[in-house]
Parts: C-alpha cells; structure tokens; sequence
C-alpha cells in the first residue's frame, strides 16, 4: 500500500475523483437551485394573482372582419414551410450518404491496393522461400 502511495499515477487519479466530486457537487446545486426558482416563482405568482370575481366582456363578434392568419409561437404549421424543410434535409442527407459512400468506396480501394502490393508479393516470397 505504501509503494501504491508513492507512484504518480495513485495521486493523479486521486485528485480526478476529487475534481470530479467537486464537479457534481457543484451541478447537483445548480439544478437544485434552478429547480427551487422554478417553483419558487410559480408560487409567488399564484399567490399574488389578483382573485377578480367580475367576468370580462365578451367581445363583440358581429363587428369583427375576416380573421388574420394567427402565427403560433415556436411553431410554423404552413405546408409549404415543411416542404420546404422536408426536401432541403432530403437533399442534405442524399450528399451525405454518397459522401459517406465515396469514403467507404476508397477505404476499400486502399485496402485491395494494399493487399495486392504489399501483402500478397510478401506472402507469395515467404512460399518460395
């Protein structure tokens, strides 16, 4: 035990499972922390929120023109929006799969090159000898 003490290597991953120790101490409270503001606040807003008994007027409805389109936030539900997307990713992955393609064709290139110049001469002269 005493000779595993001396060695540099004991001391190095010693001070690892120190720096990552620390490393989770320090995450566990940042998400603790994120997780009592989260709550904290949603607290704070129910309990402030003014408890009105008037119910609003309705609006009126007969003197409203045609509707505008409503753009949801975050999110674009126009087809012509996801086709879009649709065929600019289709065509990304089609350039990715010849790419890949290409490089795994000339992997195999290099491999039968390197098997019929290095490896088969070599072979072939330690039969003949």
């Amino acid at each position: 035990m005493r000779n595993l003490l001396r060695q540099p290597l004991a001391w190095m991953v010693i001070a690892e499972c120190v720096v990552m120790a620390m490393l989770i101490v320090v995450v566990w409270n940042v998400v603790a922390a994120a997780a009592v503001q989260r709550s904290g606040t949603a607290q704070v807003q129910a309990i402030d929120a003014p408890a009105s008994t008037e119910t609003p007027p309705l609006p009126d409805l007969t003197a409203a023109g045609p509707a505008a389109p409503v753009q949801l936030p975050g999110l674009n539900l126009d087809a012509g929006f996801w086709r879009l997307r649709l065929n600019q990713l289709n065509r990304d992955q089609v350039f990715f799969e010849q790419l890949e393609w290409r490089i795994l064709r000339n992997a195999m290139d290099a491999a039968q090159g390197y098997l019929e110049t290095v490896v088969l001469p070599s072979v072939t002269r330690a039969e003949r000898a």
